[in-house]
């Protein structure tokens, strides 16, 4: 939807997009971006995403072992064990990390056999060492009777040779790391970072470090926002604080939409003459403008644009209302930019919550309230943290929010919220 197709109400007013309707225009046009690959070392790909399915190369583990420090034995020996009627078994071998048993085990004898430890042939049990007691170097009494399998995991009980082990998508955490290694992958395909541009706008704006003047505003929105890049796994450019002038500002958005995959600017998405985003976003190419203006509070004035397959989003210059816009539309364009499926997002926390007061919305919009988590006994409690659009102040003291719905006009105290918590 471009600015002369807007739709306007009777008065020719712009009207607002809810907020779930944007937010399905923008990942509707994402789908046929296709991220570029790369290969990567195992050891560098903490928080990539895995643009192909991996496949298990092998059985792992690769042969059984056991998970409990004690004796190795056939398990029909042990049966009935009770420490009033014990069973002893003879002591005719010892398996020693990182070696192949030696020899096998026969009805009435065992084996000494640490956790990890490979299991000898002909055992299929091992009973934990707490449960024997030694009679001397060659002989044990089992006092607890087990069954096959107890305290083996068995060959490829972890995963089985051509399994799946990672989907392509998924982003790769630790967890996913410490599988590979134990597969023997040394390295992978991934997706490659996106970069995204930040462009700060306004006369008004000065370098954060800067002693303040009347009049004047430090830079929070470009320092928040990279933060929150940061916190995506992707790279961020910052082109600094462009003046409310049409070309200076025309060439610095050109510039980082032809250097960067995803670009930032803030400042110049409210209503007025010297609103230079809308235009800018025109001239840079199809389909341009998705949307402009959607039923959120704090948040309503975003531009959300297009060029070919550049993602382009104006935000408020307010810094709350630029973080919250970050989270509805930036987060998921950067994921899904990046490679994860558009069905399924990165996970983010959610805890429910009882809310401790009243709080009015008017209906027709979605309302992002931040709030204060406090455990109190069995319950969390949430305490909604209120203040103006610019109120930085407010995000410092919240750990999470909750959303009031476009159909509701309030939340009762007491009732249960569902709180998306901060990262």
């Amino acid at each position: 939807m471009t600015g002369s197709q807007k739709t306007r109400d009777m008065l020719g007013r712009d009207q607002l997009t809810q907020v779930s309707v944007a937010r399905q225009r923008l990942l509707s046009e994402l789908k046929a971006i296709t991220p570029p690959q790369e290969t990567v070392e195992l050891v560098q790909a903490l928080g990539r995403i895995s643009s192909q399915d991996i496949t298990s190369p092998e059985d792992l583990p690769n042969t059984d072992r056991s998970t409990m420090d004690g004796y190795a034995v056939v398990a029909t020996d042990t049966f009935g064990a009770s420490q009033s009627l014990p069973a002893y078994l003879d002591i005719t071998g010892e398996v020693f990390m990182g070696m192949m048993p030696e020899g096998a085990i026969h009805r009435g004898s065992c084996y000494k056999i640490p956790t990890g430890g490979l299991l000898p042939e002909g055992a299929d049990g091992v009973v934990m060492h707490e449960h024997t007691v030694p009679v001397d170097e060659k002989l044990i009494e089992v006092v607890k009777g087990i069954g096959s399998g107890t305290n083996v995991i068995r060959k490829g009980d972890d995963i089985r040779f051509g399994d799946l082990a990672i989907a392509a998508g998924r982003r790769l955490r630790a967890q996913e790391l410490g599988l590979l290694a134990g597969l023997g992958i040394a390295e992978l395909s991934v997706f490659k970072k996106i970069r995204v541009g930040i462009v700060s706008t306004g006369d008004e704006i000065i370098d954060f470090k800067a002693p303040i003047a009347p009049g004047k505003i430090r830079n929070i929105n470009s320092i928040a926002l990279s933060g929150l890049i940061n916190q995506c796994g992707v790279e961020v450019v910052d082109y600094g604080i462009v003046a409310d002038d049409e070309s200076i500002f025309f060439s610095t958005i050109e510039k980082a939409v032809n250097e960067t995959e995803l670009v930032l600017f803030s400042g110049g998405s409210s209503v007025g003459m010297r609103d230079l985003g809308e235009q800018a976003i025109e001239r840079m190419g199809q389909p341009g403008i998705l949307v402009h203006g959607v039923s959120l509070k704090p948040g309503k004035p975003v531009i959300i644009g297009l060029c070919e397959h550049t993602p382009i989003f104006g935000l408020p210059g307010h810094p709350v209302s630029a973080m919250v816009c970050f989270d509805l539309f930036v987060r998921p364009a950067i994921s899904a930019l990046s490679g994860c499926p558009l069905d399924s997002t990165d996970f983010q926390a959610i805890v429910q919550a009882r809310l401790m007061r009243n709080i009015n919305s008017a209906a027709g919009r979605l309302d992002v309230i931040r709030v204060q988590l406090v455990q109190e006994e069995d319950t969390l409690l949430a305490y909604p943290v209120l203040g103006r659009s610019g109120a930085i102040s407010t995000l410092s003291k919240a750990q999470g929010y909750f959303f009031i719905e476009e159909d509701s006009q309030g939340v009762s105290q007491e009732e249960l919220v569902e709180v998306y918590l901060y990262q």
